[in-house]
């Protein structure tokens, strides 16, 4: 089902010391990723200052796009919940200006979507 959900696009969970150790570099001096997801090549995380996507390009995966969203300009966001057969969950994540998500992702059902979207509202309100 793992293979399954990459191919999909489902994010799965990642451990977040990993993430810190590999994605130092992006951090402020007081900043860790607290909660991490993977995609297929990219890699999503929210540390205790903003969201971060990294989206991998191109086939060699030589370019790499990383995108910091403070939590003071998401606006909104969404959750749909996975049903009975529908694999995964979606979460979508609205800034300030924008009128359609800026971020969209989907979760397998291994992840629980209530507990990354009270993250998300710890962080937002």
């Amino acid at each position: 089902m793992g293979l399954f959900n990459k191919l999909l696009g489902n994010a799965s969970e990642v451990n977040s010391e990993k993430l810190n150790e590999k994605y130092a570099r992006l951090l402020l001096a007081n900043e860790e990723i607290e909660l991490g997801f993977k995609l297929v090549r990219d890699t999503f995380m929210f540390t205790n200052k903003r969201l971060i996507l990294v989206d991998v390009q191109g086939l060699s995966g030589s370019k790499v796009e990383y995108l910091s969203l403070p939590y003071k300009s998401i606006s909104r966001f969404s959750l749909e919940t996975a049903g009975t057969f529908d694999l995964d969950a979606e979460l979508k994540i609205f800034m300030s200006s924008a009128d359609t998500p800026t971020v969209s992702k989907k979760f397998n059902k291994s992840i629980d979507i209530y507990e990354v979207q009270k993250y998300l509202a710890s962080k937002v309100m």
